[in-house]
Parts: C-alpha cells; sequence; structure tokens
C-alpha cells in the first residue's frame, strides 16, 4: 500500500511547504480613464452597494502587445461591501495596433483604511502602499498571435489613479 506522505506529515505537525512557488513574467500595463460612478442605494442587499462605473478610454502595452480600450466597450459592475472592500467586476473590449479583438473580464479586489477609501472614491491621490487593488483577469482572445491571452493565468497589481486606474498585468508561468 502507497503511504500518504502528505498526510503523516501533517499527522506529526509538520505542514508540507511547495517544493516550488509560482514565477511569473509582466506581460502588459493597461491605463483606463472611469467615467461617472452610478450608485444603487439605498441597496436591498443588506448594506452592500452595487456600483456602475462605465470605461471612457484606455491604452494597454507590453513586449507582445499594445493597442486601445475601445471606448465605452464596457464597465466595472462593483459591489462595495459592508466591510469595506470593493469586490470587481469589470469586462470590456481590447482593440490591439495590428486589428486584433479580444474580450477582458477582470475581477478582483480593492480595499484600505476607511481615510484611504474615501479618499480614492474622491479621486484624491493616495499612495500604492497604502491601499490593496488586485485582480484576476480572464481573456477571449483570437487563434494566432494572441491567444497565449487565453492560455494562461495572469494577475493584475493595480494602482487608483484620479479618474481611472494603472493595471500590471503578469502571466502566471
Amino acid at each position: 500500500m502507497t503511504e500518504d506522505i502528505p498526510t503523516r506529515m501533517m499527522e506529526a505537525g509538520l505542514a508540507p511547504q511547495p517544493l516550488f512557488h509560482p514565477r511569473t513574467e509582466w506581460a502588459f500595463t493597461i491605463a483606463i480613464n472611469l467615467d461617472k460612478p452610478y450608485q444603487v442605494r439605498p441597496s436591498l442587499y443588506g448594506k452592500s452597494e452595487r456600483w456602475a462605473v462605465y470605461l471612457k478610454d484606455g491604452k494597454f502595452w507590453g513586449p507582445e502587445i499594445k493597442g486601445v480600450v475601445v471606448p465605452f466597450s464596457g464597465a466595472d459592475w462593483p459591489i462595495w461591501r459592508e466591510d469595506g472592500v470593493i469586490d470587481f467586476d469589470a469586462r470590456y473590449i481590447l482593440q490591439t495596433d495590428d486589428g486584433a479583438t479580444i474580450y477582458m473580464q477582470n475581477r478582483g479586489y480593492r480595499w484600505a483604511e476607511k481615510a484611504y477609501m474615501e479618499a480614492m472614491s474622491r479621486n484624491e491621490e493616495v499612495p500604492f502602499d497604502k491601499y490593496y487593488m488586485r485582480v484576476a483577469p480572464k481573456f477571449e482572445a483570437p487563434a494566432g498571435k494572441y491567444e497565449w491571452l487565453s492560455k494562461h493565468v495572469f494577475i493584475g497589481v493595480a494602482e487608483k489613479v484620479p479618474k481611472g486606474n494603472c493595471i500590471h498585468y503578469f502571466k502566471v508561468l
């Protein structure tokens, strides 16, 4: 019978550690400008609020990709939860310089101390190390030059800038 080594280690009080950690490489950065937010308030879902923030426009660039975010091609429909965390669900269209159309969906979270969250909602600059803003995108890209987007997991480290976001995406290798 094959011995279950991880279970045996845990029973002995030893937590097995992974043999490796994921590596990442920068894939691209996207800078987007956002339109005026709309709020559903009060919400019937407790103290959480649903928002709609439409995308005005944007640009993206990286070693293998460059283009624009199609103006008003989508929006973010975040929920501002009772615990102060913003739960993102953004969807929009990217258009590469060579004409490829790519659908993008971003899920993630932003949170900080209350004073910093309030400052960001007033479009004031807040130092990057004073908040957490991370996303996990998913892409639908055409076959060929950009299909790598549809074959990898990515993480995004986002910066809240006045009237928009700047998100740096990393491919998990």
